[in-house]
């Protein structure tokens, strides 16, 4: 039986590591992330993680 592109799609996300992560953000933050994508030349998940390792490097360094 032929699997759906969904089917392989999920399949390929998983091998990979990936998931699906859905969160309401204000129309300001997604508006910012829009253009820190576009300066970036990158997508938006990559400046969320960006920004996240970011935050985390910046909290451990302050609890030090």
């Amino acid at each position: 039986m032929a699997q759906s592109i969904s089917d392989i799609q999920k399949r390929s996300d998983e091998k990979r590591g990936m998931k699906v992560k859905g969160i309401k953000l204000h129309t300001d933050t997604i508006a910012l992330l829009e253009q820190l994508s576009d300066q970036m030349g990158a997508p938006q998940s990559h400046v969320v993680t960006t920004a996240l390792n970011m935050l985390a490097k910046h909290l451990k360094e302050s609890d030090q």
